[in-house]
């Protein structure tokens, strides 16, 4: 899925192998980066992050923030890490790609644009 390491915290970390990833978010958490929270570089998709992405293919931007399964909401633009967008976001930076699989077999390439980090994670 992904081409490089993703980044991820340490505390997403541990939860999101806590709750039984699928294989494909899985194996990528496995190789994954872990940095301690306090180290996290505010442009890296975290959980709860809100992040602009756009499709090469059509132009379309969209913005979504990740969350835990049990809080997807995607009609609120809350998509869950374990859909196959969440999944290809969660641990990417700004300026950072990937080739997305798409339901039904097409492939997409996004670009993440801008990460907005929650209120309460956010740097001082």
């Amino acid at each position: 899925m992904q081409q490089t390491n993703l980044i991820i915290s340490e505390s997403d970390f541990v939860r999101l192998m806590s709750i039984q990833p699928p294989p494909d978010l899985r194996a990528e958490l496995e190789r994954a980066i872990v940095i301690p929270d306090e180290s996290m570089n505010p442009d890296i998709v975290t959980m709860g992050s809100r992040v602009r992405y756009t499709e090469h293919e059509t132009g379309n931007s969209r913005e979504v923030e990740i969350v835990f399964p049990d809080e997807a909401a995607p009609g609120a633009g809350k998509v869950s890490v374990f859909a196959p967008v969440g999944a290809a976001l969660i641990g990417l930076g700004v300026g950072h790609e990937i080739d997305w699989d798409f339901p039904g077999g097409s492939t997409r390439r996004l670009t993440v644009v801008e990460v907005i980090q929650p209120a309460s994670t956010a740097p001082h």
